[in-house]
């Protein structure tokens, strides 16, 4: 059993082509879980993820802040604290920052 402190756990720029004021805190990786990942997202004002697909799912559980996720119609979903999506494998998304604070998610993805 692991008990720790998201404050205890290294903050990361995310550094991929199209994300902008992104960090990301690994909470749960493969050294800690078998089965999941659940990583902490923090998007500062103006911030975004790029815009991209992958094979995998997300579960997102929103923690602070007020943001949104897209589409690939470009559609932006509000999201705000309490609130939570699910992104399909292969589905074009994007989540944004649509606030002046942080916008602060968790999201559990599978691990390979």
């Amino acid at each position: 059993m692991i008990v720790k402190r998201c404050d205890e756990v290294e903050m990361e720029e995310v550094k991929e082509e199209g994300a902008k004021n992104v960090y990301i805190q690994w909470l749960i990786d493969e050294k800690i879980g078998d089965n999941f990942a659940m990583r902490r997202f923090v998007i500062k004002k103006g911030g975004h993820t790029p815009l991209h697909r992958h094979d995998w799912e997300h579960e997102v559980f929103v923690l602070s802040g007020k943001g949104a996720l897209v589409d690939e119609n470009g559609r932006e979903h509000p999201l705000e604290p309490g609130k939570f999506a699910y992104v399909k494998p292969n589905e074009l998304h994007q989540f944004k920052n649509k606030g002046d604070e942080d916008f602060i998610f968790l999201c559990i993805i599978p691990l390979p």
